[in-house]
């Protein structure tokens, strides 16, 4: 597969194997209208028909997308030559054309135990069939189903399935995560059987969250677009190793998603910066127009409020503080993926988000399922020094910086309160000796009004520098940071420990990885509360 660091738009397919033929023209036209509407949603993203090429609607959306120029991955219910038995000698060619120009061809996993739901017993051809649906509705962003809407089969393995998979879940996965997606969508294409007439072929509507679908394809358009225009250098978090598709693609896009999010942070703390600096300038001159008498200076103050209205409306255009948690985010999330299937493991790490995650990033969701879209891992390697060993060297490093900033926060802040003491004290000294308060005066002070607006000039800086020292490290949530670090910090060491007992279980990975997922969704919970804005 050529190298790209865009996230493919997965179109999954589901439908009837019996097409009508004389619908078979209305069903195409209607198939390739809505692939060309999702390719003009998402004009800088590569789109991938995830199929199990089975006869009919699969077969006839797969010629449709060949047409439309967009690539196959095949998900097989079975060995290809096994499976295309199933087929008449016509369908049986174009399976094998579609095979032969597919990106990726494997069979699904099992993503649930023996025995499966409905009275079966062991790997018969329904479960086999079952599996390959709930891994095509798990792991596209869309699914398109040409279906006449009728209730579930007793084999429990159809077309009406699989879209129950799409939107409801529907299954038990192997490992015991709940595989619900509240954001998924289903484009229906009505597509009879039998003699059914009422409804005409070809007739679309969309089940499920279709704002949430939009939304998803929107940011993840946007990703796309930014990571083509990138061009960065890229830095792999894994060790040499046999390419391989999957693994690579995943990593690839990581490196350009952490990236953005670097550039994004840097945005973002110097609009944090300028806007803390507006607001301490602004302070400053009302100050010192009103106890100095710097009538000017009042234009300086309007000068000041422009400019942060300036800063807030760029950041806000920008996007900075969302892309910068965002990216964050799917950067860390794909950091867990890699590793797991590094290891050899099939657990999902979108399988493990917390409902917030689900909810408030529901493409980055998407981004996983569809990355990972492919072969199973064949190979499994020991993550302790580059998973776990690095993540506790990181929270560690990473601690000590927060610690820093912390300091040199803390320092400011006791140095401007211990000078606004001692202008206090200076103040009621000069008040009691000028005759402020006590008179006559103890001390008879010439202009003594002009001292005391100094006075009050001093200690109003020393408020200006408080507030621009707050302005900007407030944001930063350094407290909670530190706090973050030491605890995942020792996380990481104990979790080392156990892997050395214990070795490499799925139990253990799963637990580094809801860890390292929630410790990353109560990040961006918190800094969510960040966002540049102008306070005084």
């Amino acid at each position: 597969m050529k190298e790209d660091n865009r996230i493919p738009i997965v179109i999954g397919v589901t439908g009837h194997r019996a097409i009508r033929a004389e619908d078979e023209a209305a069903l195409m036209s209607a198939v390739r209208a809505e692939l060309e509407k999702l390719m003009t949603l998402c004009p800088n993203s590569p789109p991938v028909l995830l199929t199990s090429l089975a006869e009919g609607a699969d077969l006839l959306c797969a010629d449709t997308a060949e047409a439309l120029g967009i690539p196959l991955w095949a998900v097989l219910p079975a060995e290809r030559t096994e499976y295309a038995q199933d087929f008449d000698e016509a369908a049986k060619a174009r399976f094998f054309h579609h095979i032969a120009r597919a990106e990726q061809v494997f069979i699904a996993p099992d993503t649930e135990s023996f025995p499966a739901a409905n009275g079966d017993t062991g790997a018969s051809r329904s479960f086999r069939f079952r599996q390959a649906g709930i891994y095509i509705a798990a792991h596209c962003h869309v699914l398109l189903a040409l279906w006449d809407g009728g209730g579930p089969g007793p084999a429990g393995c159809g077309t009406a399935e699989t879209v129950d998979f799409a939107l409801h879940g529907g299954y038990l996965p192997q490992n015991g995560a709940v595989p619900f997606n509240e954001s998924a969508a289903v484009i229906h294409v009505f597509t009879p059987r039998g003699e059914r007439k009422e409804t005409l072929a070809g007739t679309v509507c969309v089940l499920g969250n279709e704002d949430s679908l939009k939304d998803i394809l929107s940011k993840t358009d946007e990703f796309n677009q930014l990571a083509v225009h990138a061009g960065i250098k890229t830095r792999s978090v894994l060790p040499d190793h046999t390419p391989e598709t999957v693994l690579d693609r995943m990593d690839l896009i990581r490196n350009y998603a952490g990236d953005l999010s670097r550039q994004n942070a840097r945005l973002y703390r110097r609009i944090l910066a300028a806007l803390a600096l507006a607001g301490a300038l602004l302070a400053a001159a009302f100050l010192l127009y009103d106890e100095a008498q710097a009538i000017r200076l009042i234009l300086v103050c309007g000068m000041m409020l422009l400019l942060a209205w300036g800063i807030t409306r760029y950041a806000d255009r920008s996007a900075c503080h969302r892309r910068y948690l965002e990216y964050r985010a799917l950067a860390e999330c794909l950091r867990v993926q890699i590793f797991l299937r590094y290891a050899g493991s099939g657990v999902q790490a979108s399988d493990l988000l917390t409902w917030t995650q689900r909810e408030e990033t529901a493409w980055i969701g998407q981004a996983l399922r569809a990355l990972t879209a492919g072969p199973q891992p064949v190979e499994a390697h020991d993550v302790r020094t580059y998973w776990v060993e690095s993540q506790r060297q990181y929270h560690q490093a990473a601690g000590k910086r927060a610690a820093h900033n912390s300091s040199v926060s803390e320092r400011v802040v006791r140095i401007a309160l211990l000078l606004s003491v001692i202008l206090y004290l200076a103040a009621v000294a000069f008040e009691l000796l000028s005759g402020g308060v006590l008179r006559p005066a103890l001390l008879p002070v010439a202009d003594a009004e002009v001292y005391r607006t100094f006075l009050k000039i001093a200690l109003g800086m020393l408020s200006v520098v408080t507030l621009l020292t707050a302005g900007y490290y407030g944001n930063l949530s350094l407290p909670r940071a530190l706090s973050d670090h030491h605890k995942l910090e020792h996380f990481y060491t104990e979790m080392g420990d156990l892997l050395t007992r214990f070795g490499q279980t799925d139990e253990l990975l799963m637990q580094i990885a809801r860890e390292e997922l929630i410790e990353n969704g109560n990040w961006c919970s918190y800094q969510r509360d960040n966002s540049p804005d102008f306070s005084i």
